[in-house]
């Protein structure tokens, strides 16, 4: 379903939330307006981006959400009062460096230590439990130049497949979100190298870098894939699993 969005500005955090038509809406087709309450998500990566807007669209759902990423302690403040502003959910930061292993089972242990029956969402928890990688276009089709990218995000794809039959039946299920162009400080630094190598405007620079891949010649936003893990995270997806999902404008249809 669309979202129904209000931008709010708080502080240095843009805040997106439904409006009370779009509430309204959910009720009218039966849709819960809450239907994650009651469990908890592990979002890594998610100060900024993609991993950000996958936090809101889960809070939003009645989740409550472990967050994890690099911020000043400002803006993380900031994002844990914009969290909580959801349904009043529980919102944590937990500070973790996720390229050393020993941080990593740290933020798992902290993590299971803060939700009464576990972490459900991203950490399996017993007789349910959602995995969802962030993988890219890049791990449906390639492009020149981008062997090490392309070959890990194929590989990242061929892991969710495994990891989907090796849960199969036990309530778990795994999937990936494959996203196209997306807004985010990555891309913004190409946009910039493209300002710089053809002279252009920002907006001139945009519509080069979206034209070479993107058919729709709009950027995915954050909250677009928030609202499709939100979906994944679901009843309503249960029987979905191994299920490489793209959300691209159009780049892999070509």
């Amino acid at each position: 379903m669309a979202s129904f969005l209000r931008i709010a500005k708080t502080s240095s955090v843009v805040r997106y939330t439904r409006t009370a038509t779009g509430t309204a809406f959910a009720r009218c087709l039966g849709i819960h307006p809450a239907p994650l309450r009651g469990r908890s998500a592990l979002v890594t990566g998610s100060t900024s981006g993609i991993g950000l807007g996958i936090a809101r669209a889960l809070a939003e759902s009645g989740c409550d959400v472990i967050y994890t990423g690099f911020a000043d302690e400002k803006l993380l403040a900031d994002l844990q009062e914009d969290l909580r502003n959801y349904n009043g959910v529980k919102a944590t930061y937990i500070p973790a460096d996720l390229t050393r292993p020993t941080e990593v089972e740290r933020l798992c242990t902290e993590a299971r230590g803060h939700c009464t029956d576990g972490v459900d969402i991203v950490v399996n928890n017993a007789g349910w439990g959602r995995i969802i990688n962030i993988s890219s276009a890049h791990g449906l089709v390639a492009s020149v130049e981008k062997c090490a990218y392309v070959s890990a995000k194929h590989g990242i794809n061929g892991l969710t497949k495994v990891v989907a039959l090796e849960t199969a039946g036990t309530g778990v299920t795994c999937n990936a979100v494959c996203p196209g162009w997306v807004l985010t400080p990555l891309v913004e630094k190409q946009i910039r190298q493209l300002m710089e190598e053809h002279n252009i405007a920002w907006k001139d620079a945009q519509t080069m870098l979206l034209s070479r891949k993107q058919p729709s010649n709009g950027f995915v936003t954050p909250e677009q894939i928030g609202d499709m893990v939100t979906f994944l995270c679901s009843q309503a997806a249960n029987q979905m699993t191994g299920s490489i999902l793209s959300i691209d404008g159009g780049w892999t249809a070509q």
